[in-house]
């Protein structure tokens, strides 16, 4: 008989991550009520000027930045337990551009831009496109320029700085472009209102040269993450409150939630919510940890939070039938804002590709893909 050492793993938050989201959700209960949400959304979009601030304050932005650099020498795991909460509550605030853009900026060594952006010396944004080539980076006399546009960026109207990926003849390569007056979008007219959304457009526009494609990929795997933690906390609170209605609205004498088609409903929601929890974590873990599977985990949390987040809005919705479909109630801020999220870095069509092409070389080489 063989005896098999066995180790005891641990899947639940630490005391200090707990600590964590349990702060972050005192902030956010107080800076991002459901009526500062609607307040910046009445107001055209945006950002809530005194949330950020405080985000700032508490060092969110260089959560995962070493202290020698003005971080607080955290993981991405807890990037994913800031980011749950911010979903959560629709929050207005440029808070996973701005990590995204400073752990580029900070992997290249920009530390001056590092230093100034914690300051809240102005925003960042990272704009990404599904096609690399939709920008093209070119190179002249030792300076780099970017022509093109990648997909509508978030806070790119506001962006004193903007982090692209782009095609070069060496291959693909991660640039940072200044944003002038002259380079900074208008803000579109999206459905999403809780943030601000702006195309970008280059024309030999002059950029500086982060990282090649290991940096891309980095953008990649952790920008869906994150947007993958985003959309988790959204589908938890729209679960949360599709049970509370459910318990409190009464049809036929009974409340609806002692149907079985509405149990069955919330059922299913809450298995997706624990899916994406599952997967958003294991992304965020690997990535922490430079594992080999990073990308493989960024691009699985990716698919099922987007493919879950559409289920859940929907459940949501027809639970709470006609009331959620209206402008006073908050569900249509989550279903809207998941909309984005489930498209940002790429849509659960363009993991399957990326992820097909990161398993196959394995599966040629018989190896497990487990």
């Amino acid at each position: 008989m063989v005896g098999v050492a066995c180790r005891r793993l641990d899947f639940a938050l630490t005391d200090d991550q707990e600590a964590l989201r349990d702060a972050a959700g005192e902030l956010l209960d107080d800076l991002a009520s459901s009526g500062r949400v609607r307040a910046v959304v009445d107001g055209g979009g945006g950002w809530d000027a005194a949330l950020w601030e405080a985000m700032l304050a508490q060092g969110w932005a260089g959560v995962t930045l070493p202290e020698a650099q003005g971080g607080l020498g955290l993981g991405t795991v807890e990037v994913a337990v800031l980011l749950e909460e911010v979903g959560r509550r629709a929050a207005p605030a440029p808070f996973a551009s701005t990590v995204l853009a400073l752990e580029a900026l900070a992997a290249a060594g920009a530390d001056d831009r590092v230093a100034s952006l914690l300051a809240g010396d102005g925003l960042a944004c990272v704009g990404w496109a599904r096609r690399l080539d939709a920008v093209q980076g070119r190179v002249s006399g030792g300076r780099w320029t970017l022509s093109g546009g990648p997909d509508p960026t978030l806070y790119a109207p506001a962006a004193q700085l903007a982090v692209v990926p782009a095609a070069t003849d060496e291959g693909p390569a991660l640039f940072a472009v200044e944003l002038g007056d002259e380079r900074r979008p208008a803000p579109e007219p999206a459905m999403d209102r809780t943030r601000e959304l702006g195309w970008l457009r280059l024309a030999d526009t002059p950029a500086t040269r982060l990282g090649g494609d290991e940096a891309v990929q980095s953008v990649i795997d952790r920008g869906a993450t994150y947007a993958a933690a985003e959309m988790l906390g959204g589908a938890g609170q729209v679960l949360a409150m599709a049970v509370e209605y459910a318990k409190e609205r009464v049809q036929f004498g009974r409340p609806i939630g002692s149907f079985q088609a509405v149990k069955h409903r919330c059922a299913d929601m809450l298995v997706d919510v624990e899916g994406m929890r599952s997967s958003v974590y294991w992304a965020a873990w690997c990535i922490g940890a430079d594992d080999r599977d990073r990308s493989v985990a960024a691009s699985t949390a990716k698919i099922w939070c987007s493919d879950a987040s559409k289920r859940v809005m929907a459940s949501g919705l027809q639970v709470h039938g006609g009331i959620g479909f209206t402008w006073e109630h908050d569900l249509h801020l989550f279903m809207k804002r998941a909309q984005l999220d489930q498209v940002s870095f790429g849509d659960a069509s363009f993991h399957r590709e990326r992820l097909a092409a990161l398993l196959r070389p394995r599966v040629e080489a018989g190896e497990s893909v487990l």
